[in-house]
């Protein structure tokens, strides 16, 4: 019995590396844009949300953000990305910054341009604290991550403070900046409230409240410092001056590195991904993001004005990255937000239902939509036979040399017509009844005009070629060739050539042309012009082979060194 006749497998060709890397793909997924304005377009200073230390995980946070914009903190919810509150408290000429909320929810303080600092209840609005020991504005005010009732603040006046809730006087007292300190923070995992200031004395100093007479370490830098940033190991550090980043190691008391990604001054920093990514903001308007592993930027985004201030906003239990706030000098606030789960899908949905609208096939998707959700019986049961148990049911297998659906180039090279399927398979100019004729007849149909054009996928070019090469017919597929049937060859040669994946198949078609008509060359221009665009392919790309073997060389050098 003769074995059945199958369709020709077609070549798989190994997945080139991907566009986007993981990284990119996720940050990319940040959409749904959404621009807020403020009022009077005043520049957007602060954006801050309550943040839980890695011991009190046990502990909720509430699910909004605070805004600092002019002479208000607007409170937003991360879960509808809509303004709450708007604490307008503030004096007549007074400028509000850095509005934090406290990791319960229920009481927020800022800072203004009068020195003063306000504690207000987030719900009734109502003041509750008014501080007014800093004689110049004060630029930062930071809730302690363990302490629901300590804070601190950096001022103008050179100093930074602590402060307890309770109190009428600042607990304690940090002199030694020599210029303004405009930005601050606590260090995580520190029960003893062990504080970081940045001033324009281009100095980074770590406070002990147990030693306030002197700052226990000093990092000098080059520039300004615009904010500081610990990592939640409580180890390393990070702060910003011009346009660097630099990486402090705390315990070895010495910077580790120093990133110089951005054009103009970095004016923000932000935690994301619990940790293991920074994200900084620039006057440039650049957004970066930087893997905390090797610090190697992994993605970024570009905004139409200078970037004041950002922040990754968490959600959930575990504090997922789900809004990206951006606030910019033009006074707009960018929110972008991750969509998950069931938002994804209709979101996904949405698109497609646009795409189709802007193509004109949108009864189509109507149509096909209904037939998705019914899903019906007719659907299921199409094409089948219900007839008993007791019939008796035979199953006919495929008979020989009949393939359904089966292409003209298959055809042609199950018939050992193998000049006629490479021309097939090409896209060449030929005509239904040449399957029929001998091979040469083909140039007088090509001149003859009796043509019908077959656009074929490079897959199948790759998959005849497979297939000629096993059965040892590629030279007889490509010889008596003429100057109409022998461009389509080497013009899918110069196409493909440079090809890593498929490089020894192409080199011995090549090979193979070269044998077959090299006494022939000259005879056509247009022969003549294809072989000329090979050869220069081929010099480029050995030239390119020759430079990667050569820095391949270098970087070996280099890793071993190391």
């Amino acid at each position: 019995m003769a074995a059945p006749v199958a369709p020709l497998q077609p070549i798989k060709l190994p997945a080139g590396p991907a566009p986007l890397t993981p990284d990119q793909q996720y940050w990319r997924s940040f959409k749904s844009q959404q621009l807020i304005p403020s009022q009077h377009s005043s520049p957007v200073t602060h954006v801050s949300s309550p943040s839980v230390p890695a011991n009190l995980w046990f502990v909720s946070t509430p699910e909004t953000f605070a805004v600092t914009s002019g002479s208000r903190v607007q409170i937003l919810s991360s879960r509808t990305r809509k303004v709450l509150k708007a604490i307008t408290r503030f004096g007549v000429d007074d400028v509000a910054h850095s509005g934090e909320i406290r990791r319960d929810g229920r009481v927020l303080v800022a800072g203004g341009d009068s020195g003063t600092i306000q504690a207000f209840d987030i719900n009734s609005r109502a003041i509750l604290k008014t501080w007014q020991e800093h004689e110049l504005p004060v630029w930062t005010t930071k809730w302690s991550p363990t302490e629901l009732t300590t804070l601190m603040s950096c001022s103008d006046d050179r100093t930074v403070r602590l402060w307890d809730l309770p109190s009428e006087s600042s607990t304690t007292t940090f002199v030694g900046h020599e210029d303004y300190v405009r930005s601050g923070c606590f260090l995580p995992g520190q029960s003893s409230n062990i504080l970081v200031s940045g001033g324009y004395d281009a100095q980074v100093k770590i406070w002990d409240p147990r030693t306030p007479q002197r700052a226990v370490m000093t990092f000098n830098h080059a520039a300004a410092i615009e904010s500081v940033l610990p990592l939640p190991d409580g180890t390393t550090l990070l702060a910003s001056a011009d346009n660097q980043i630099s990486v402090l190691d705390i315990i070895a008391a010495k910077p580790l590195q120093l990133l110089k990604n951005h054009q103009k001054t970095v004016t923000s920093l932000s935690l994301a991904s619990n940790g293991t990514r920074v994200v900084s903001g620039g006057l440039d308007g650049h957004v970066k993001i930087f893997e905390t592993a090797s610090w190697n930027v992994v993605a970024g985004f570009k905004y139409p004005s200078p970037i004041l201030s950002l922040g990754v906003i968490g959600a959930g239990a575990s504090r997922e990255d789900k809004h990206l706030a951006v606030g910019m000098q033009s006074g707009l606030l960018s929110l972008r937000t991750r969509l998950s789960g069931q938002q994804k899908a209709l979101e996904r949905e949405k698109q497609k239902e646009m795409q189709a609208l802007i193509e004109g096939n949108i009864d189509e998707y109507d149509k096909k939509k209904g037939k998705r959700k019914t899903g019906g019986w007719e659907k299921r049961t199409r094409g089948k036979d219900f007839t008993g148990e007791g019939a008796d049911i035979v199953i006919d297998g495929n008979a020989r040399g009949k393939i359904k659906n089966q292409s003209k180039w298959e055809t042609a090279l199950r018939k050992g017509q193998y000049a006629t399927a490479i021309d097939l398979v090409l896209g060449a100019h030929v005509s239904t009844p040449r399957l029929a004729q001998s091979p040469q007849s083909r140039s007088d149909q090509y001149r003859a005009g009796l043509t019908q054009v077959q656009h074929v996928s490079n897959q199948n070019v790759l998959t005849l070629l497979t297939a000629l090469r096993h059965r040892s017919a590629l030279r007889t597929a490509l010889k008596d060739r003429d100057a109409t049937t022998l461009p389509p060859v080497l013009k899918w040669l110069n196409k493909n050539i440079a090809d890593p994946r498929h490089l020894k198949l192409t080199s011995d078609v090549m090979l193979l042309l070269l044998d077959l008509y090299s006494d022939q060359m000259g005879l056509d221009p247009e022969v003549d012009k294809w072989i000329e665009r090979l050869h220069h392919r081929v010099r480029v790309n050995a030239e390119f082979s020759q430079q990667a073997l050569s820095t391949s060389g270098m970087l070996d050098t280099l890793i071993a060194g190391t």
